[in-house]
């Protein structure tokens, strides 16, 4: 077992940063572009982190410690950021983003003895039974895997511009998901 809560926070406080430097200042031909039908730009992705961070992790780990696997834990719907209209920039929604992380940060740091509870299991609705440790591993690889979603959609953009080179370029042969 590789897991180490402060290794995981260690991605989860560098997220929010990572994002402003990858995506502020960007012209909207680089923000709003992605890799076809269905599939999310970046202002989209950082609109589903945004929800990650009211209704995801959080609320999750607090349910999975006082109520253990006595009930399944609420469902997250993965899309619902999609059906949310909202004026923010992109700048305003990473700010939003930035707070709500460190919010959530201060409030798993202030989880007293969190390390006795990384093995408590609570009950995913698809899953099944989970633990704390899995719960808080998903959440810092849930950043990374959206950090490259958004390299690969703004490498996307100039796919065909690159001509023969797409052959060493990797992140052009990469599947949306």
């Amino acid at each position: 077992m590789n897991f180490n809560l402060r290794e995981a926070m260690e991605i989860l406080e560098r997220t929010p940063h990572t994002l402003d430097a990858l995506l502020i200042g960007l012209s909207l031909e680089w923000l709003n572009g992605n890799e076809g039908a269905g599939t999310w730009n970046a202002a989209e992705v950082v609109d589903h982190l945004i929800d990650g961070e009211e209704k995801n992790w959080i609320p999750r780990l607090k349910f999975i410690l006082q109520e253990g696997e006595s009930k399944p834990f609420p469902p997250f719907d993965r899309y619902a950021h999609l059906n949310v209209s909202d004026d923010l920039s992109l700048e305003e929604k990473l700010e939003v983003f930035k707070t709500l992380r460190m919010k959530n940060l201060a409030t798993l740091s202030g989880i007293t003895d969190l390390e006795t509870h990384f093995e408590k299991t609570g009950l995913h609705p698809a899953f099944g039974p989970i633990r704390v440790r899995e719960l808080i591993s998903t959440w810092a690889v849930h950043d990374l895997t959206h950090i490259s979603q958004i390299s690969r959609v703004l490498a996307n953009r100039y796919r065909t511009d690159v001509g023969p080179w797409i052959e060493y370029l990797g992140i052009l042969k990469k599947e949306a998901f």
